[in-house]
Parts: structure tokens; sequence; C-alpha cells
């Protein structure tokens, strides 16, 4: 936390306590006499006019925790949202700095995969929790219109505006549909991992709960509504277990993937290697292995003639192919090649085991790669294409993260920790202080100005809980990387997921245990839409061209204006 937010949080708690429990800080309603009395001080109330109509005098605002200022005025609501949301705004930086921290010294597993998503998700939680807990059921079932707001205003600005926002700065030059990286010259665009693409494919199952409680409304029924909240609940709680679960699991699942990658590209790379050097063909005119031709390549690489071939023999082998395409960890490369081949488990490789084990190779090359016939050579080109799909399926899986970072490697392990739990607690407490308040401004702001409060949580409260995460990403999409657009998008649809399971159950559950009316019907059209078009959009490709952000900002304002003609011209709500 810097000094400059420690006096910005100072400054607003003390100016506010400093008034007494009745008073109230900004107000546009006049005495009968046209000045503002508190009873203390008289003072011309000049900027009423401006800012509002006079009102009655049996109109007034309620103080949050009996000291927190209100207003009915537009400007005074709206100086309060910005301050509340900037509030808000520094819990989720508190929140994300914390968990980066904490992530840095536990790695991922369980903390990466179980607390933090929720931790990242916890501002929203808290605005949608407060939105429909305070007053009697029908304040609740008002303000409750807030909570969907931020919810469908988050997902739709992080899957349009940022989504394309990245596009935008981590363009690089696109060559044979895959981005270089650190270029940017001609015709651009970002690759991503297949990763990604899973990432993207959780997203749009996530939407489930939002078809499920929105059935009873499709079927024009009212007998199975409240039914529905209650279903949709569960499955939202189940989903949002299941992908914790996967998201503890997803770093080993990513690392044997990609360890199974490498292995494929080292066989490819030794069979072209052999094919390359073979003192004849490697395959009959019938197009099996051609064992004699096998053999005599044996007889090349066993250097001491002994019968066998030592781990240093194959190690000279493999450094003789130059593996350039990934990062081979070369005695890694060798155990498995013995793993593969010494079935005698001597730890040398004999003759009859090396023959039979590139039999085993070739035929794995064959089936996948497809009898590809080379029209001058006479011979079989499908080691080629073997060789070059293992390349695209390890580019698809990424680079292997270093994620086992120990302790050990971290200065100062102890005072990172307790920096990291203070960041924690006190970006949660802020975020439970001015969640309530905030919610307070939004609906005062609404009936101050008669828009819907909807519409102002929906474009005004993500920017404040998701600001922090929306300038992570395109910084991080900046650095022009596969690697990391991997990362940054991955984090978005992350975000969406986690949006779509707990604050979603959040909200779930204030409607079934408040006994609230789902009326949301455009409101989760609209996020069903923009999950599932860019979600499948997302889902099937791994590199996006420059033109696609704007897929992705037209649907920003198309979002918008489909809710207003469903509520406002076809009275949806």
């Amino acid at each position: 936390m810097t000094s400059k937010h420690f006096l910005f949080l100072f400054f607003f708690i003390f100016c506010f306590s400093s008034f007494p429990s009745h008073a109230r800080f900004i107000t546009g309603r006049p005495s009968p006499t046209g000045l503002v009395s508190d009873g203390i001080s008289t003072v011309k109330n000049l900027p009423y006019l401006l800012l509002k109509p006079p009102v009655s005098a049996e109109e007034s605002c309620e103080q949050s925790y009996g000291f927190l200022p209100c207003t009915t005025t537009v400007l005074g609501n709206m100086f309060l949202i910005i301050v509340y949301g900037y509030l808000m705004y520094l819990a989720a930086t508190y929140l994300s700095y914390g968990s980066e921290l904490l992530l840095e010294i536990l790695g991922p597993g369980i903390v990466g995969g179980l607390f933090l998503p929720m931790l990242g998700a916890l501002p929203d939680a808290m605005l949608i929790l407060v939105s429909g807990l305070s007053g009697t059921a029908e304040t609740a079932q008002s303000q409750v219109s807030v909570g969907m707001g931020l919810l469908a205003g988050s997902t739709v600005m992080l899957l349009t505006v940022i989504w394309g926002s990245c596009i935008i700065v981590g363009r690089c030059d696109l060559h044979d549909s895959v981005a270089i990286d650190g270029t940017n010259t001609k015709e651009s665009g970002v690759s991503t991992d297949i990763w990604t693409c899973y990432a993207a494919r959780i997203m749009v199952i996530s939407v489930i709960p939002f078809l499920i409680v929105q059935l009873p409304q499709a079927l024009s029924s009212t007998s199975g509504r409240h039914l529905a909240v209650l279903i949709a609940l569960i499955i939202s709680l189940l989903m949002l277990v299941s992908y914790c679960v996967y998201q503890v699991f997803q770093p080993w699942i990513q690392r044997r993937r990609i360890a199974f990658a490498k292995h494929k590209h080292v066989i490819s790379g030794i069979l072209r290697h052999l094919k390359k050097h073979a003192l004849g063909r490697l395959l009959t005119d019938d197009g099996e292995p051609d064992t004699e031709i096998i053999r005599k390549l044996f007889e090349t690489i066993d250097e001491n003639h002994d019968g066998g071939l030592s781990p240093s023999e194959l190690r000279a082998l493999i450094i003789g192919i130059r593996f350039e395409e990934i990062d081979l960890d070369q005695d890694d490369a060798v155990s498995k090649v013995i793993a593969d081949f010494d079935t005698s488990r001597d730890n040398l490789v004999q003759e009859d085991e090396f023959v039979e084990g590139i039999m085993k190779w070739i035929n794995e090359a064959k089936q996948t790669g497809g009898a590809y016939l080379e029209s001058n050579a006479g011979t079989f080109k499908f080691i080629d294409h073997f060789h070059q799909q293992t390349k695209r399926e390890h580019a698809l899986l990424g680079s292997e993260e270093q994620s086992d970072e120990v302790v050990e490697n971290v200065e100062n392990p102890r005072w990172i920790s307790i920096k990291a739990v203070l960041m924690l607690l006190l970006g949660t407490l802020i975020a439970a202080a001015f969640a309530d308040p905030l919610v307070d401004a939004v609906d005062n702001f609404s009936e101050a100005t008669s828009i819907p409060s909807f519409f102002i949580s929906f474009i005004a409260l993500p920017l404040a809980t998701n600001s922090s995460e929306a300038v992570s990403a395109i910084i991080f999409a900046s650095r022009k990387k596969q690697r990391t657009a991997s990362l940054t998008f991955s984090e978005l649809y992350g975000a969406v997921t986690m949006n779509n399971v707990l604050c979603l159950s959040v909200f779930l559950a204030l409607v079934y245990v408040r006994g609230l009316t789902w009326d949301f019907s455009s409101e989760v059209l609209v996020i069903l839409i923009v999950c599932v078009v860019m979600g499948a959009f997302a889902s099937f490709r791994t590199t996006f061209p420059l033109w696609t952000c704007s897929v992705a900002y037209i649907l920003y304002p198309f979002s918008l204006g489909l809710v207003y003609v469903l509520d406002y011209v076809f009275g949806w709500s």
C-alpha cells in the first residue's frame, strides 16, 4: 500500500466520522427558509437548484452505519459513487497483490487453484451480497438489480472491452497463422496455447446455471420458479467446487501433457535424423520398417562396437540432432529413450531392442502422420509430417512453467507471507465495509436521475472492481509473447467463470433465502450471448487476427442496447 492510499483512507474516514449521526454530508433538500440548517450552523444552499429540483421534506436518505454520508442530489451521489468505487478498486488491488505474493511463496496447487480465484471475485461477490441483504424484501428486490447489473457488466466488460484491448496491444506478425513473438510490421494478431482454449470451453459450460434458472420463464411457468432457483444454486455450487478442483490439479495435468509432447518431439526428431542419415530407406517398398537398414544405423551409433548403446552414446545422438524448437532436457530425453527401448532393464539398448523400438516408433508415426508419398524420392513422407505435427502440438501446449518454486528461492519468505496476509485482510475489510454504501449510492443516484440502477451498475461498478485486473491484463498482453497472451486470456476466461459460478451462487442464494422474484430475463440473455459467442470463438482457434477485436468491441454497446429494448420496448422486465 502506498502512502497516498493511506492518506486517502485516513482523510475519508476522519472527515465522515467527524459528522454527527444525524448529519447529511451532501444534500439537495432546502429548508423551508431556503437555508440548510443542522442545528449548529446555517449556510446558504445555493447549489441545490443546479443539482435537483426541491423535494418534499419527508424525502430523505439513510446513512450507512449511522455516520457515512448520503444525499438525494445527482452530483452528490455521483461523488459518493466515485469515492466508494475508488475504495472498492483499492480493495481489489490489495486482494490481487496479496494473492500474487501468496502464490509466489506457496506456489499453485490448493492455494493457487482454490483460494486465489475466490479472492479475485470477492469484491464482486461482496457487492452482490449486500445488494440483497439490506432492508425489507421490497427494498432488497429493488436493490438486487444493482447486483445483477454488476454481474452482467463485469462479464461483458471482461469479454469485450478488455479482451479487444488485449488483442490490440498484444498483436504480433502472423506467419502460417501463428503469431511471431515480439514482431509487429505487417498483418498482425495474437496466438494462444491449447490450455487457453480449454479455459474458454469451461467458461461456456459455466453458463448452465443461468439456463436452468431461466427455464420456468422460458416455459411461461410461475409455479416452478422458486424450485428452479434452488436447483440452479445447487448446480452452481457443484460447478464451483469442480472448477476449483480442476484448478488445483491443472498445473500437474499441464506438466504431464507438456512432458508427453516433448517425448513425442524426441521420437519425431530421432526418426527424422535416422531417415536423413540412413544408408538406405527406412521402409521397404510395401511400407514396412526395413530391419536391415535399422541394424546398420545401430552399428553407426554404437561407437565402441560393444553391441549395446550406452546412455552416453544416446546422449551424443540427441545432441547431434539439435532440438532447436523446444527447450529440451537432454538427460531426460535419454532416460525416456532408454525406458522405451531397454526391455531387459540393464541400462543398455541392445541391437534387437533398438530394432524393436525403432519399428514401434515408425508404426506410431505412420498412425499419427499418415502415409504421404514423395513423388520424387519414392518413399513415405509421414515422418516429416509427424515431425511437423509434434512441433505444432508442442507450440499449442506452450512452455512449461516453473511452478514448483520452493520457499528457499524467495528472499525473506516470512516477511512476504506476513505482507501477503495483511494485504488480503485489508482488501477484504475494505470490500466488506464499503460495499453496502456503494450499493446505496447507486440506488440513490438511480432515484435522483430516474436512470434504472441496472445500467448504472452495469457501466460504473465493473470499472471499480475490475480496473486492477484490466490494467494488469493489458500490460501483460503488451509483452507480445504467446506465453503472456495465453496467460492473459486464460485469466480473463477464468474471471468470467468465477462470475458465473461464485458470484451467481451468491446471487441465487439471496433470491432463494429472501424469497425474491427472479425477473432478469434480458440480463441473463445478454450474459449468455456474450459468453457463448466469445467462448465459442476462443474454444476452437488459437490465433486471433487484429480484426477480431472489433467483434468484441461491438458486443458491449449491443449488450446495453439489447437490455434496453427488451425491458423498455418489449416489456420483459
